[in-house]
């Protein structure tokens, strides 16, 4: 191997060819990092370095006080199809719905697979508070006055500093900050659209872009996406040539509810379709740092050359759900958004934003990120494995890019509607496949959350919602049997039968 490949990355090859070659399999202990230290004659930090990076990859993982292990394959099934939303434009009504799921989302009784809040048990709370209390001591002046648009200097050029990460040189004067990113989005649409304009989004969409449709009194036009590609491009392309679409808004970086991230190629393309046809795209980036990939997600907002690309974020699904600090780069609309955010809220928290954007310089950001990345990702594979033994013969489960949120289709007879009114006698809340879609398509599928801490309680309350479904199917669960070395083996059915 070349000697001008880093140390680290060498070291790690070695052990992923373990694995590969079976030496090392799911499950094995790989040397701890002193051993093999001892063995390579190498430093210990070269070790870390190097098991670091197979963690990022998927390949190993750390369990406390026990050492690194060669991780599990994720489970066997099948993902759901391209969707296939009516070409036609729709008024959108979801709230009702969406009402109903929340009302139960804080109730500490209930298991909230329906609700995609993180629990605040994920995050160095107690790190955030002694920030704060910092912050309040440095700027004593803060709780006396009014934070005004376009918000805080220090938390807009740490922003910018981190959009480096996603391919993006944003001046932070350009920048607005938010009360979370669903301010931001809506202020965007605020800005280009006009009440009755239209809208095009992916489909299934975020249940929340279209209760802001719905609040402004806008139309949506679904676009038929793939569970790993994303959008199609070539259905956008034709609904722009068919429909006066005034803006787009997409999640291109593990999107929520399918958990896709696009393609870069795809991104690009996205991004110059839409200048072509001077049409703005909205990009909700909140999700993107939770990529389980070992590079950062690429921003669409990196390939935009015309100012068209309006780029949304938050710090609520990493840093601290409580503190709703989130941001905006308006592109050529900066001045419409900063007019907008002042009408409608006065201003931002200012002691929110200062303690945010010293958490994110004073170190240890990323570290925390690949901490949540992994639980998360552990999160989703366990699930997958649960779904995979207990819902119905042909359900299908997305495999997300990143972040705690899958979708599940369940045959046709099973109405996901039913099933939350079924799992809600058991203290348990799901959200129904049609709080994601305009015209209330997806009566079959689900969307489980995936944020709070796993455990058996979680386990078992998923357990629960798959036998519920069958239930309601009349389906059958996969079986479990006998399987290797006296241990059980799960066997899964090929859900595309």
């Amino acid at each position: 191997m070349s000697e001008s490949v880093p140390l680290y990355h060498r070291v790690a090859d070695q052990i992923q060819e373990l694995i590969l070659a079976g030496t090392l399999r799911a499950g094995d202990r790989v040397p701890s990092v002193r051993r093999l230290s001892r063995q390579q004659n190498i430093s210990v930090s070269t070790v870390l370095e190097a098991y670091r990076r197979l963690e990022d990859s998927g390949v190993i993982e750390a369990r406390p006080q026990s050492g690194f292990f060669v991780r599990r394959a994720p489970a066997s099934v099948a993902e759901p199809e391209s969707s296939r939303p009516p070409k036609r434009a729709v008024t959108v009504e979801v709230n009702a719905l969406v009402d109903m799921v929340f009302s139960f989302a804080r109730d500490p009784d209930v298991v909230a697979f329906g609700s995609a809040c993180p629990s605040g048990e994920l995050f160095a709370l107690d790190r955030v508070r002694r920030v704060m209390m910092g912050q309040l001591k440095s700027e004593q002046g803060v709780l006396g006055r009014y934070g005004m648009p376009p918000g805080t200097e220090k938390l807009r050029r740490a922003v910018a500093r981190r959009a480096l990460e996603w391919g993006c040189r944003i001046d932070y004067r350009n920048l607005v900050t938010t009360t979370g990113c669903m301010e931001a989005i809506n202020l965007c649409l605020r800005a280009v659209t006009r009440p009755g304009d239209l809208v095009a989004l992916e489909s299934p969409t975020y249940y929340g872009f279209l209760q802001i449709l719905q609040s402004l009194g806008l139309r949506a036009l679904e676009i038929p996406t793939h569970p790993r590609a994303g959008m199609s491009l070539e259905a956008l392309e034709l609904a722009l040539a068919e429909h006066p679409v005034k803006a787009v808004i997409a999640m291109p970086n593990v999107s929520n509810p399918l958990g896709f991230s696009m393609s870069e190629a795809a991104k690009k393309r996205l991004v110059e379709l839409l200048a072509s046809r001077h049409v703005p795209l909205i990009e909700d980036h909140i999700y993107a740092d939770l990529c389980f990939g070992s590079q950062p997600a690429r921003a669409a907002k990196a390939f935009d050359r015309t100012g068209n690309v309006m780029l949304c974020g938050s710090f609520s699904k990493t840093v601290s759900p409580g503190l709703k600090a989130g941001w905006v780069e308006p592109a050529r609309w900066t001045d419409r958004v900063r007019i907008l955010k002042f009408v409608s809220s006065g201003g931002q928290n200012e002691l929110a934003e200062l303690t945010i954007a010293e958490l994110l310089e004073s170190g240890g950001y990323e570290r925390s990120l690949r901490q949540l990345r992994r639980r998360f990702e552990a999160h989703v594979n366990a699930a997958r494995e649960v779904i995979a033994e207990t819902f119905p013969r042909g359900t299908r489960v997305t495999q997300p890019s990143g972040g705690y949120i899958i979708w599940i289709e369940m045959p046709q007879a099973c109405s996901s509607v039913a099933l939350f009114e079924r799992v809600l006698q058991h203290g348990i809340t799901i959200a129904p496949g049609p709080m994601f879609s305009a015209s209330q398509r997806y009566a079959n599928c689900l969307r489980v959350s995936l944020g709070q801490l796993w455990s058996e309680r979680q386990e078992l309350a998923l357990r629960r919602v798959g036998a519920i479904a069958c239930e309601l199917g009349a389906g059958v669960a996969t079986s479990r049997v006998s399987g290797e070395h006296g241990k059980n083996r799960r066997v899964l059915v090929n859900a595309g039968a």
